[in-house]
């Protein structure tokens, strides 16, 4: 049932309701924190509500409300201080990055490869005509881009390779979703921003994820960056002086990732076949 309310009446509470059980007034961000907990937990749904109170960019668009921008306004923040005691301010260029501008990128690398074959099975009957065909006339303009790719179909140096590459372009290396994501982390990831990262271990395999693991430390040690983190994968709850909040927990608490359930199940799992691994 919707509800009638001074905004009038309203079909859809959400998120209303989620976050009043878990007893979470207030949350105290590190260079790295993490929202744990499994589906419907609210996580996700936390870290829009961040991400639209500062404001950060974003690509993919979010499935949200009536109420979700009247109850991300009635959140409050408060920034820390630099060295010389003004408050920080976000970082330019901060985003929350989805799932969604994951798989849309792979979509969009497979669009652009797709254009590129096309382009090359045009370019080799193009260039055909021009290196061995009749000699482009020049009467005018018209002509110049004609005869310009004539100039290159017929240099020495240039084989029907090059000659494809320079006018057709150069497909992008696509490899398996779980490293096209971990390529798309590689290169959108900047020194010294804000990120808010929705799952972003989706359509990695355990070694891959160690590797975001490993990328991920070394930006937040390193490079000036800060995370928030909603995830379940054991793997990400590890990061060594992440703060952890389990959402799971009513009220939500920070736990270390080895006292969280998703974890244990995995230990426990590995413990009982323990005698597999050692050949017993």
């Amino acid at each position: 049932m919707g509800t009638v309310a001074t905004l009038g009446y309203i079909d859809n509470e959400y998120p209303c309701g989620i976050f009043g059980p878990k007893g979470l007034p207030e949350i105290w961000f590190r260079k790295a924190t993490i929202f744990y907990g499994g589906n419907g937990s609210g996580k996700s749904t936390l870290l829009n509500l961040i991400a639209a109170k500062l404001g950060l960019e974003r690509i993919a668009p979010f499935n949200s409300s009536e109420l979700f921008d009247a109850y991300a306004a009635a959140c409050g923040y408060t920034a820390g201080e630099d060295d010389e005691g003004f408050p920080q301010r976000i970082p330019d260029g901060s985003r929350i990055i989805t799932s969604d501008d994951i798989f849309d990128y792979m979509l969009a690398v497979r669009a652009n490869n797709a254009e590129i074959e096309a382009e090359i099975e045009r370019g080799k009957d193009e260039y055909r005509r021009l290196k061995y065909g009749e000699t482009v006339k020049f009467e005018g303009m018209k002509d110049y881009d004609e005869l310009r790719l004539q100039v290159l179909a017929r240099r020495p140096s240039v084989s029907r390779r090059k000659f494809l590459r320079r006018t057709a372009g150069t497909e992008v290396k696509l490899n398996s979703n779980g490293e096209t994501a971990l390529e798309y982390f590689e290169t959108k990831l900047k020194n010294d921003t804000l990120y808010c990262l929705d799952e972003p271990e989706n359509s990695m395999s355990p070694a891959m994820q160690l590797e975001l693991l490993r990328m991920l430390t070394e930006k937040v040690r390193y490079c000036g960056c800060q995370l928030i983190i909603a995830t379940h994968s054991p793997f990400l709850l590890s990061m060594e002086g992440a703060r952890i909040y389990d959402l799971d927990a009513q009220p939500a608490e920070i736990r270390n990732w080895w006292e969280l359930e998703n974890t244990k199940i995995y230990y426990e799992f590995f413990k009982k076949n323990e005698g597999l691994f050692e050949g017993k």
